[in-house]
């Protein structure tokens, strides 16, 4: 098993355990592939829930670039959202995680089929 199954695998036990959801596990890998070598560091793999501009940037990079959508506060609340599911309490929130639940939320799997 590759180092990229492995963190694919923690990702999925996050999202059956932490989250009560089945992930598709073949939109979760093309989530994760879309996160680039981010996976592998330990600061750039999860998202700093309590710091505005790292939350401005999954807004910005992520959702309007990559997804496609157009600015508006539905954006921030849809973030908050991921990350209130994931849980207020949890330090390691993994950044593919929150990825998938906003194009699970925002019905943009498209983008990685």
């Amino acid at each position: 098993m590759t180092r990229r199954d492995e963190l694919i695998e923690r990702y999925a036990r996050d999202l059956r355990e932490k989250i009560g959801m089945e992930p598709d596990m073949d939109l979760l890998e093309k989530v994760t592939i879309g996160c680039g070598p981010a996976i592998y560091d330990a600061d750039a793999a999860t998202v700093a829930a309590t710091q505005p501009g790292e939350l401005e940037t999954v807004k910005t990079n992520f959702l309007m670039k990559k997804l496609g959508l157009e600015d508006g506060p539905h954006l921030m609340e849809a973030i908050e959202a991921a990350l209130e599911s994931y849980g207020r309490g949890e330090r390691n929130k993994y950044r593919a995680v929150v990825y998938y639940l906003l194009v699970k939320h925002f019905r943009r799997e498209s983008v990685y089929r």
